[in-house]
């Protein structure tokens, strides 16, 4: 297995300046270069103003990211929101890919809250994964996933909202909505796999300062699978109302709409658990502690939807 080395700044700069050489610009210092995210060995580096440059770490995440490559230009004529473009890849240890993006305009739905019409862009983008041809998808590589167990999550969180209820973080009763036979009634239904982003989280969402969602980042982790995932992932990002209202307008029925909430909601009280009982957990406690807020956000729909009469795609 090839070991990757530790990415440092001239590393980055000295990448950048061969991925950017003849496109006009002055690189004679070298492009401004800093970490997206902080860390030991950041995987991802801001490049001036325009780019991002990401770096895979090894063999398999050097394999995703060709594949996300290939599938961006697929979904890109379905999608009413932007994807990152590739300026320009290469290999910036042996095997190992990097790939120079151009920098969407905007922030992340953790800076800016998702407008009213911002979430008429989710829909679209909901609606526009479901329309990719998932045959196509699956040609570039991107694996088939079977929909996840709503009641082993159920237990799961069951025994994760205990250990929270101890810490003072969580009332279990709430949980009891999820009764076992609604958690086998919010099955997937067969024949309803699509392409699914599988990571629609705050910082995946590009934001504009007036709440349009304008991209989507993070194209690696797709799957052609349960679209109750996605619905999942906005709940966890945007919060439940604004998830299923986008969902809705996609064209969502009451029953994956509910599935994605309770995959959320569940999903949320077992991160949390997890973040408690870790080392050092303190500094990673605000954003899952954030996301189980939003995933328990009331909304209207579990008060007036009888799923044993629902039709839905």
């Amino acid at each position: 297995m090839t070991q990757a080395p530790t990415p440092t700044a001239d590393t980055v700069r000295r990448l950048a300046r061969s991925l950017l050489k003849g496109g006009g610009a002055d690189l004679t210092a070298g492009p401004d270069v800093r970490p997206v995210t902080e860390g030991a060995e950041p995987a991802a580096w801001w490049v001036g103003g325009r780019h991002v440059l990401r770096l895979a770490r090894d063999r398999e995440a050097s394999a995703r990211r060709r594949r996300e490559l290939r599938l961006r230009d697929l979904v890109r004529p379905h999608l009413p929101v932007a994807v990152p473009s590739a300026a320009a890849h290469g290999e910036w240890a042996p095997g190992l890919l990097c790939v120079l993006d151009t920098r969407l305009a905007g922030g992340t739905a953790e800076e800016h809250r998702v407008s009213a019409v911002g979430e008429t862009d989710l829909a679209g983008l909901l609606t526009g994964l479901r329309e990719v041809p998932a045959r196509q998808a699956e040609a570039l590589g991107v694996p088939r996933v079977p929909p996840r167990s709503l009641e082993a999550l159920r237990r799961a969180a069951a025994e994760a909202a205990g250990r929270l209820a101890a810490a003072d973080e969580f009332d279990p009763g709430r949980l009891n909505r999820l009764t076992p036979p609604a958690a086998v009634q919010l099955a997937a239904q067969p024949g309803t796999a699509v392409l699914v982003h599988h990571a629609l989280t705050g910082g995946h969402l590009v934001v504009s300062d007036d709440g349009r969602v304008r991209g989507v980042l993070g194209w690696d982790a797709a799957v052609v699978g349960d679209p109750a995932e996605d619905i999942a992932g906005l709940a966890l990002a945007v919060g439940a109302p604004a998830a299923v209202r986008a969902a809705t307008l996609a064209g969502y029925g009451a029953r994956p709409c509910l599935r994605g909430l309770w995959l959320a909601r569940c999903d949320a009280l077992v991160r949390l658990a997890e973040a408690l009982a870790g080392p050092a957990a303190a500094p990673s406690l605000r954003p899952v502690r954030i996301g189980l807020r939003r995933a328990w956000e009331p909304i209207m729909l579990e008060r007036v939807t009888d799923l044993g009469g629902d039709e839905t795609p």
